[in-house]
């Protein structure tokens, strides 16, 4: 006879993220950097630090929010959510900026879940864009907006700032 373990689903958190937790944000974007600077040619700096020096914009733009992901009352990831797109100037576009969850809750469902959390509370055309050489990430994406968006969903490569990316486009409709 085989035993099934029943595994409860995690609690999910998509916690908008106060100014007194710039720090914390800060720590969680060098983890993501040091991810990231494999697909984009960053370095650290002599202090060892990669930095991100829009974030302190995140609490002083109207436009920005900033996220911060928990699994369980653990720290899990960060989110950035800002308004307007960087390729074609369409300020009325919701744009995720940056989206990351720690290794330990990846491929789980976690980012799906703080994803389809995230378009619901701002509802609009919405755009997210991956570095065409981060496959796995564009998988994540394509799976995550086609379960939200319940249609299967292409992305548009674009080149932009000396690196090619997938751009999807898709609309997150208010929920009466």
């Amino acid at each position: 006879m085989t035993s099934l373990t029943y595994k409860p689903m995690p609690h999910i958190e998509v916690i908008p993220a106060v100014a007194d937790q710039e720090p914390i944000l800060a720590n969680l974007l060098e983890l993501y950097a040091h991810d990231f600077s494999e697909f984009y040619d960053i370095e650290a700096s002599a202090e060892g630090k990669f930095g991100y020096k829009d974030l302190s914009f995140y609490w002083r733009e109207s436009d920005r929010h900033p996220f911060l992901l928990k699994v369980d009352s653990k720290l899990a990831g960060f989110a950035l959510v800002k308004r307007g797109q960087d390729f074609w100037g369409d300020e009325t576009v919701w744009d995720m900026a940056e989206f990351f969850v720690v290794r330990r809750y990846r491929r789980r469902g976690i980012g799906m879940v703080a994803a389809h959390e995230l378009w619901r509370r701002f509802p609009g055309m919405w755009q997210v864009r991956v570095m065409e050489s981060n496959h796995a990430a564009h998988q994540f994406w394509q799976r995550a907006i086609a379960a939200f968006t319940g249609q299967r969903i292409h992305s548009t490569c674009v080149e932009n700032s000396g690196g090619s990316w997938r751009v999807f486009t898709f609309e997150s409709r208010s929920v009466s």
